[in-house]
């Protein structure tokens, strides 16, 4: 039997972003397939992060383009968006590598005020919501139930009355996440969600991105040095080093690919340390 083909949700096309004199992404290519998880790995300083930022609107790329296959609007092309309508409109949400949440809130409250764009849309520029009109008060509640089904889907159900910042920090790295898909991403950005996590938070990390793609279908696009979070739940790759692709495919693919190697530890002509650097990349060491 044919295996049906994969379809692409965005395409990186001759991607190029110049700060005067230094080229931080370089002509660089890659495709993210929907409905999948896409790792994005690379050295410290090759560009991974600076993707990001061209994908959701905060830097305009030099060249290039940033193709969305949007199941409802067609073709979105990121590069020209503002910040605000990359989420919005494309549906193209992430996460930061330093905890964003506000401390003091509650993580109910927390889940809340990412859907301000819908609530600040029913309360009419704050008129409907001061008369407390039907069509705020069900905007609103709409929100909190879409808060509570994502908190009891990511098993935060029993913290919704915590204030956000009081919890351990792997649980505000859940929380994190599950504010980001209480916005209804069509792709979500993740970057470096397994910072700081002890092995335990982190196997927790893979079964949560396993289950967002695997039982809901989510599109996920991953950066992250901790191998083995990247190795264990990517169906896909892409290799990025000194702003440029050198790799991109399946992680047994990328594992064993020899550039991706050099590119993370080195070259040296020991066969022992050779396998010792495959090791290494697959999951074995965090570089």
């Amino acid at each position: 039997m044919n295996t049906p083909a994969t379809t692409t949700l965005l395409s990186v096309r001759q991607l190029t972003m110049r700060f005067g004199g230094l080229t931080a992404i370089d002509d660089l290519s890659l495709e993210v397939p929907a409905g999948k998880i896409t790792g994005i790995i690379g050295p410290n300083g090759a560009g991974k992060t600076t993707l990001f930022n061209c994908l959701t609107g905060f830097y305009k790329p030099t060249t290039g383009s940033l193709r969305l296959n949007h199941p409802r609007h067609g073709e979105i092309r990121l590069e020209t968006l503002p910040s605000h309508r990359v989420a919005r409109d494309a549906q193209v949400v992430r996460t930061f590598q330093n905890i964003r949440l506000f401390p003091k809130m509650t993580v109910l409250e927390n889940l809340i005020v990412a859907q301000h764009n819908v609530l600040q849309r029913a309360s009419k520029f704050s008129i409907a919501g001061l008369f407390n009109l039907p069509g705020y008060r069900r905007a609103e509640a709409e929100s909190i139930a879409r808060a509570a089904t994502w908190l009891r889907r990511l098993g935060l159900e029993q913290l919704a009355d915590h204030a956000a910042g009081e919890l351990p920090y792997g649980i505000q790295r859940r929380i994190e996440i599950a504010r980001a898909l209480c916005v209804d991403p069509l792709l979500l950005c993740l970057d470096e969600p397994a910072a700081g996590l002890n092995p335990r938070e982190s196997a927790e990390l893979n079964d949560l991105l396993l289950y967002l793609s695997g039982e809901l279908g989510l599109s996920i696009l991953l950066i992250e040095h901790d191998m083995s979070v990247v190795m264990r739940v990517s169906d896909h790759i892409g290799v990025i080093s000194y702003g440029r692709k050198i790799a991109e495919g399946t992680p047994e693919q990328v594992k064993n690919d020899p550039q991706v190697i050099k590119a993370y530890l080195g070259e040296d002509d020991d066969e022992d340390d050779s396998e010792q650097r495959t090791h290494a990349v697959a999951g074995g060491a965090n570089p």
